[in-house]
């Protein structure tokens, strides 16, 4: 009966199964009936089944207090049940496919912070599609500079370069620094931040000269703009793991030692 069921689960909504991140398996989403499923209605055998679906909710009719309920309680289980906080979010997203759902705030929030719970529990590939929905979404509603789509663009580039897809993170990361060097200003900490990410990515992508100039400019920039700030000896430690990187396969890159080497003495001193 379960695989009777799970078969027509999948036959009939695949992308919301697909959308859990789970596989598809019959069992799978057997377990899931209940979120597509009204009423299942037995014959004579234990294949003889009538199932009775339940009518997707429109995107309009998402925006209601219960899906508001159901956000507030996941971010409150968030920090500490994440596993908790992802099941109350996945009951929320019944029925809405990320690829096809229409652009709606309230499901737009709630399909981040999905992305970000995700994320954590190590799925990237789910947190790929609820991110992409979040960040489209977002842009199509506040336009493509507005805060919440930089910040489902960074959830979107995080779950890229997770799952291993480091060039759609380059672009991603890249386009956030650009975007803050415009909204934040070109010395601000995020905008630095950023860009002291986007060098790992390069890192990521076999670029290790460019990812050592790009931080080690990152590293002078942001002392001079914020003196003291901890995140410089955060992106100092980087530096170095580059450069140790570097030596072990035996790479030459002359024209930027001098700036790694400076940028350490200068921190020492700081710390002097």
């Amino acid at each position: 009966m379960a695989d009777t069921v799970g078969r027509a689960v999948l036959r009939h909504t695949p992308a919301i199964i697909t959308a859990t991140g789970h596989p598809k398996s019959a069992n799978l989403a057997a377990a899931h009936a209940s979120r597509v499923l009204a009423r299942i209605t037995a014959g004579h055998t234990a294949t003889d089944l009538r199932f009775t679906w339940r009518v997707a909710l429109a995107p309009a009719e998402h925006a209601t207090p219960a899906l508001a309920d159901r956000l507030r309680s996941a971010r409150t289980l968030a920090a500490t049940d994440p596993v908790r906080a992802r099941e109350v979010l996945r009951d929320a997203l019944a029925g809405v496919d990320p690829a096809t759902a229409e652009a709606n705030p309230a499901l737009a929030d709630a399909a981040h912070l999905q992305a970000e719970l995700l994320i954590r529990l190590g799925n990237s590939a789910a947190a790929i599609r609820w991110a992409s929905y979040a960040h489209h979404s977002h842009a199509h509603l506040h336009g493509p500079s507005a805060r919440p789509v930089l910040a489902a663009l960074h959830t979107l580039a995080t779950a890229q370069r997770q799952a291993g897809h480091h060039q759609r993170a380059y672009y991603a990361y890249r386009h956030l620094a650009d975007q803050l060097t415009v909204t934040a200003g070109p010395g601000a900490h995020p905008t630095l931040a950023m860009q002291a990410t986007l060098a790992l990515v390069l890192r990521d992508l076999g670029h290790c000269g460019a990812a050592r100039r790009l931080l080690a400019d990152t590293i002078t920039t942001h002392r001079r703009a914020h003196p003291h700030h901890p995140a410089t000896a955060r992106m100092l430690q980087h530096l170095n793991e580059l450069r140790r990187h570097c030596a072990d396969r035996g790479h030459n890159h002359p024209d930027i030692e001098f700036d790694a080497a400076e940028n350490q003495r200068q921190h020492s001193q700081a710390g002097n």
